[in-house]
């Protein structure tokens, strides 16, 4: 069973200077998945939900701490 870095993706998506380097990043992405068996793609599609999973849970942490420190005491 291989390991997807989808974090290394992310990250470098976030920090891309430019909407064409975000764009070659995501096709980098999408050549990875054309180049994989049907199966290692449904393990590549079953890892990428849990890291959006993860992230969006992250996420809504890290707001609900922000939202806290601008509230009323």
């Amino acid at each position: 069973m291989a390991t997807f870095d989808f974090k290394r993706f992310h990250l470098r998506s976030i920090n891309a200077h430019s909407e064409a380097e975000r764009a070659a990043i995501n096709q980098e992405l999408k050549a990875l998945y054309a180049s994989l068996s049907s199966e290692e793609q449904q393990e590549f599609n079953e890892q990428l939900q849990a890291f959006l999973v993860r992230e969006m849970g992250r996420l809504k942490s890290d707001f609900d701490s922000v939202k806290g420190m601008n509230s009323a005491n």
